[in-house]
């Protein structure tokens, strides 16, 4: 697996990638727009799953043997706006497990500007099989619990 700076980092049990904020990240008065940390936030998701060594490919092949039609969703997001971030501005996205159960991953995630944390959140992603929950593959488990260690 190739793995490069795009991807981010782990560092101590907590993955980190940074951004830079662009004009179409903005809105018109050159704050970022409050949607588009979601799909900052997406990015460090999967980011923090391909750096764990999940490969997508081959886990979906095998997750798809054990679960036809599966799909990842979002369930529920808490989301607290602390501070706005600007064009340009160097943002860390920071991803990390808080607890595995059966169909579901809860994840939280900060997005900083330095030391300042400008937006904190609380992910709870279902795996579903044929449009139902569906416990997680083995594989997939197991590789989210190693970091909770």
């Amino acid at each position: 697996m190739t793995r490069s700076h795009l991807d981010g980092e782990i560092r101590d049990g907590r993955h980190h990638m940074q951004v830079r904020v662009y004009y179409e990240d903005t809105d018109f008065s050159g704050i970022v727009y409050h949607a588009n940390y979601l799909r900052f936030m997406e990015r460090g998701r999967t980011n923090h799953l391909r750096l764990m060594g999940a490969e997508q490919h081959a886990l979906f092949e095998q997750a798809e043997s054990e679960a036809p039609s599966f799909a990842f969703v979002v369930r529920s997001m808490a989301l607290d706006y602390f501070k706005p971030a600007r064009m340009d501005d160097v943002l860390d996205i920071v991803t990390w497990p808080v607890t595995v159960k059966g169909a579901s991953i809860t994840m939280a995630q900060e997005v900083r500007r330095g030391e300042e944390l400008l937006v904190k959140a609380e992910v709870r992603v279902a795996f579903i099989s044929e449009g139902r929950a569906h416990p997680i593959p083995k594989a997939l488990r197991q590789l989210l619990k190693a970091d909770l260690l």
